[in-house]
């Protein structure tokens, strides 16, 4: 049985932390005030990034969060954006991966159903 990859999701605004391991941001957009260097990225993985259109169409509304999930599923079997989810899934299997997003409501966020689907 393969391994269950570790996989955290966090705002990309806290400070990192040790057991982040592999920091990786899974936005198309870098995030406003802040640098490179606070980011502390392993990678910015921008190709897995939902959407412009599936971005603005979401706007974060919870209530739109499982209609999403489908959405944002399908866009990832596109050429680009699953060569982008596999290259994610090698990362993580050499060990612990944080992805991070700039979202306030990461519970609801594309970094949510990124890990979902790279620890199935």
């Amino acid at each position: 049985m393969a391994k269950k990859l570790e996989i955290r999701v966090r705002r990309v605004y806290e400070d990192p932390e040790p057991e982040d391991g592999a920091r990786v941001l899974v936005d198309r957009i870098w995030p406003r005030g802040l640098s490179k260097s606070q980011a502390d990225l392993a990678e910015w993985c921008k190709a897995v990034a939902p959407s412009t259109d599936l971005r603005k169409w979401y706007g974060h509304d919870p209530n739109r969060f499982e209609e999403f999930g489908r959405r944002y599923r399908a866009e990832l079997e596109e050429p680009e954006r699953a060569q982008a989810l596999d290259h994610l899934r090698t990362l993580g299997r050499q060990g612990p991966m944080t992805l991070l997003t700039a979202t306030k409501q990461v519970d609801i966020s594309e970094a949510v159903v990124l890990a979902d689907l790279l620890r199935r």
